[in-house]
């Protein structure tokens, strides 16, 4: 696996809304496991994923990533 190469703010955003992981990867259609690696920043998100999250927590996707470099 890849380290990540995205910085997020997805445990913060999910904390909330008082929303578990197992909530949000329901809501995502993905695995607890996945949103535990994305929120570790563990792995990136696809970039479909990283539209889903912005669409669900109603912001842009800069809101919630940003590059590792910055």
């Amino acid at each position: 696996m890849q380290e990540a190469l995205l910085k997020n703010r997805l445990r913060v955003l999910r904390a909330e809304r008082e929303w578990s992981q197992g909530e949000l990867s329901q809501k995502l259609g993905v695995s607890r496991q996945a949103i535990n690696a994305i929120e570790t920043e563990k792995h990136d998100p696809s970039l479909e994923l990283a539209f889903r999250m912005a669409k669900l927590f109603k912001l842009p996707i800069e809101k919630i990533f940003t590059p590792e470099t910055e």
